[in-house]
């Protein structure tokens, strides 16, 4: 054995891939993405008889071909990077079905080994598995396991070594038939060629069943593909079935046959546990109010419970943040250095993100659960009557799914997810409503806006905002589908249901964890990046000079009346320059800072004595207590303090207002005021169609801190957003919230998610047409929200219930319609 092999995990969904990659690997593995696509790539590391083996759980997929995104990044990965073996993790209480891929793998010319997962499944349903005779039909070893109890290790890491080395038997080779002679003439004329980028065999196979990668890898062959359009013609005209159907069949047979011979079943076709429990889970009446509860029940853990943690989180990161502010140059009495302002405006946006960490770990949790349960094919298997009413599929619940039904997904992925919607009419229509969903990026917005104007209904806005996005995509697809797609192809539904499992402790904290760090990873890269070019955006041209000698000249006026009531107290010394008292603001910020959260008086007389240490004269200023010296330059401080925090606010909104983006934003007021948007909202609004994300970052860095304000409860530098910006926004009422909400449910894609819809859709017009549909929707929506409620007299939370009233009758209504269909 090598001292590095290169393994790639390879099976179709639900076969417990994930259980084994994680038996095999422990902790020690990341996620990322596959080179130019979006498709997740998980890489483990393990050690193996002194080898070191990096193990690529490949993307599950029932076939090789490449007909999707997934089948394609599995197959290219096989045959680019060449892994030294491929183990092909096989449900083994449904040995027949998972066969299928398992030839596919055999025929691709690297070593297989085969995991049998979920023995104990296999057992409890009473079936008897001949692994020999199963290991001798294949020709590859066969290793039974139960990945979520870690057993079968050992097992098949020593497999994985003998068929990395050579030692492993030979697999066996489909007898397709009447296809052999076309396999042998085109194998022929392929076995001339040195740099074939495959198995003469496989791409022979792929030819005929006319694969669009392989005739793209063999594009410069004009003669061979010819040859394979000849042979597959006259195949089709004598046989009457297109040479794909027929391998395709052919396969399925060899799978039935041996598994007839290796599995004994005597139970086979009894009511099985999983059957029970879908009797009432996927039940016609019942099933839909514990789909309806599920939801409910992940957004009351998630919203209600995690809301309450942010409580702990949001003192952790404003110590961070005060932390950092005194590492850096202190402030000016008015303006900051440009090093200050900017550092402190990154980690503003940055935090504004983090304080929600909790919530989402929760609601990942709770996704992870779902998933390992088996509940989301049965999701998709209730949803798919109902999706046939508004021109979606069955196969749309993934992408929608991913793009954020469930809140916390990701647009790109859930756009990607379409290729495996079957037909033209519902692919279309699923990738057009798929950014309607509540993906990632948009849930903090959500929650600030709630916890801000919607504190007492937490609950029941978050479930509203969740579910009035459905309802809304319905509709939309609905029409969509009698307008624009109304020529498109539909096809039927089909899915296997996987049994249910028990999650594990270890597989959901690793599987929310992961989503975590990948959701932190993009707060530190686009967040960080699009709050950069913000800063520069708002900080430019600045203030003019004649404003800025007027702030001097107000400035110097303020600071020589502290001189003078100043001295005539003893401590005058101690604060009669301008550095002196600029040192005393730098003093008492960062007194204010260590005494935050301070409740423990010994703790409390600990900060005091470090601080009188440093600075007995600054210290008795700040807290004079008894002594009538101090306290004549602590009423002095005081109102300079005050004059100073005016005129720093001032002045940062003068900065803002003659900014480049301020200036876009109130460009855009006479448009948006009809939907009650702000300037400052209007700016949140554009930075966020590079990455939602952007939205409550820049609003976090919007409404700053306000330093030194002593007349708010507590540090005011400690202020979570929602204070901050209920502050910075008096006007702003919870009817303003909702429309704000509902645009945002509206938006138009990112740009990462616009480029994916090119991608799938193959059109400029289809994704031109994303962008453009979106944001009058979302602007039309969220005028008549805002504009009608406010005539109409409406609260923020009735205007909630109305518009939840209509968008119902609105799905129902459009449901009822039948449109043309061409099914094929």
């Amino acid at each position: 054995m090598s001292d590095h092999l290169l393994a790639a995990l390879a099976g179709q969904p639900n076969a417990g891939k994930s259980t084994i990659f994680n038996m095999l690997t422990g902790a020690r593995q990341h996620v990322a993405n596959y080179p130019g696509v979006t498709v997740e790539k998980k890489v483990g590391h393990f050690n193996m008889n002194g080898s070191a083996v990096e193990l690529v759980d490949l993307p599950g997929t029932y076939s090789m071909t490449s007909y999707s995104l997934e089948e394609r990044v599995a197959r290219d990965f096989v045959f680019r990077d060449n892994p030294g073996v491929v183990v092909n993790v096989v449900d083994a209480s449904n040995l027949k079905r998972h066969l299928f891929l398992t030839f596919q793998l055999m025929e691709m010319g690297r070593p297989v080994v085969a995991a049998l997962n979920m023995m104990d499944v296999a057992e409890s349903r009473n079936q008897v598995i001949n692994l020999d005779l199963l290991a001798e039909r294949l020709g590859i070893m066969v290793v039974p396991a139960v990945g979520r109890k870690g057993k079968g290790k050992e097992k098949l890491r020593a497999a994985m070594a003998k068929a990395e080395s050579g030692e492993a038997p030979t697999p066996l080779n489909i007898d397709y038939g009447p296809l052999e002679q076309p396999i042998f003439i085109l194998e022929k004329e392929l076995d001339n060629d040195p740099d074939l980028p495959a198995p003469a065999r496989w791409l022979a196979i792929k030819l005929l069943e006319d694969d669009a990668g392989v005739r793209a890898w063999l594009s410069d062959r004009t003669e061979l593909l010819e040859t394979a359009d000849e042979l597959r013609a006259a195949f089709h005209k004598s046989a009457d079935m297109v040479p794909a159907a027929f391998i395709e069949q052919r396969r399925y047979e060899v799978a039935k046959t041996i598994s007839e011979e290796c599995v004994h079943a005597p139970d086979e076709g009894t009511f099985t546990r999983s059957d029970k429990i879908d009797s009432f889970v996927c039940h016609r009446v019942f099933g839909y109010p514990i789909l309806f509860l599920v939801l409910y029940l992940m957004y009351y853990c998630s919203i209600e419970v995690g809301y309450e943690l942010t409580n702990y989180t949001w003192p952790i990161l404003a110590w961070v943040r005060e932390t950092i502010a005194n590492l850096l140059p202190a402030e000016g009495f008015i303006t900051d250095s440009m090093l200050r302002s900017l550092i402190l405006w990154l980690v503003d946006s940055v935090n504004s993100l983090l304080n929600y960490l909790p919530i989402f770990l929760i609601l990942f949790a709770y996704i992870a659960i779902l998933e390992d349960v088996g509940y989301m094919p049965r999701m998709a298997f209730l949803l798919d009557a109902f999706f046939r009413r508004f021109g979606l599929h069955g196969q749309s619940t993934l992408p929608l799914v991913l793009g954020g039904v469930y809140v916390g997904g990701c647009a790109v992925p859930g756009v990607m997810a379409c290729r495996a919607v079957p037909d033209e009419r519902a692919r279309l229509a699923t990738i057009l409503v798929v950014p309607m969903m509540n993906c990632l990026a948009k849930v903090p917005l959500y929650i600030l806006l709630i916890g801000a104007y919607f504190s007492a209904y937490k609950g029941q806005a978050m479930f509203f905002i969740a579910t009035i996005t459905i309802l809304m995509a319905l509709t939309v697809a609905k029409l969509l589908n009698l307008s624009v797609l109304r020529d498109k192809e539909t096809a039927p539904f089909i899915m296997e249901m996987p049994i249910y499992h028990l999650p594990t402790v270890t597989g959901v904290t690793r599987s929310a964890l992961e989503r975590i760090w990948l959701f932190i990873k993009k707060i530190v890269t686009v967040v960080a990046a699009v709050a950069v070019i913000l800063f520069v955006l708002m900080q430019f041209p600045g203030v003019s000079d004649e404003s800025k000698a007027s702030f001097d000249a107000r400035a110097d006026t303020a600071m020589a009346a502290f001189f003078k009531a100043s001295a005539k107290s003893e401590y005058a010394s101690a604060v009669d320059t301008p550095v002196k008292v600029d040192a005393l603001f730098d003093y008492q910020q960062r007194y204010k800072a260590a005494r935050t959260g301070v409740t423990n008086k010994a703790k409390a007389k600990a900060v005091d004595a470090r601080f009188k240490t440093e600075n007995a004269a600054f210290f008795l200023i700040i807290k004079p207590k008894g002594d009538k010296q101090a306290k004549i330059v602590n009423r002095a401080f005081k109102k300079l303090r005050k004059v100073r925090m005016k005129l720093r606010r001032e002045y940062r909104n003068e900065v803002i207002d003659r900014s480049f983006l301020g200036s876009i934003g109130r460009w855009m007021e006479p448009v948006t005021q009809y939907a009650g948007f702000t300037w400052r909202v209007n700016v949140a609004l554009l930075s966020a169609l590079a990455a939602k994300e952007n939205t409550v970052a820049t609003l976090g860095a919007l409404y700053q801190p306000s330093e030194g304000d002593e007349e708010l409860s507590g540090s005011a530098v400690n202020q979570p957003l929602e204070a901050r910006m209920v502050e910075g926004e008096s006007g702003f009422t919870p009817l303003h919230a909702l429309a704000l909400m509902l645009f945002m449910a509206l938006y138009p894609p990112c740009m990462a998610t616009t480029m994916v819809v090119k991608l799938l859709s193959g059109s400029w017009k289809w994704m031109g047409f994303s962008v453009v549909y979106m944001m009058a929707l979302g602007a039309v929506v969220a005028a008549v929200v805002f504009s009608g409620g406010k005539a109409l007299g409406l609260t923020g939370i009735e205007a909630m219930a109305w518009f939840y009233g209509l968008a119902v009758a609105a799905t129902v209504i459009t449901g009822l319609i039948t449109p043309r269909t061409r099914d094929i």
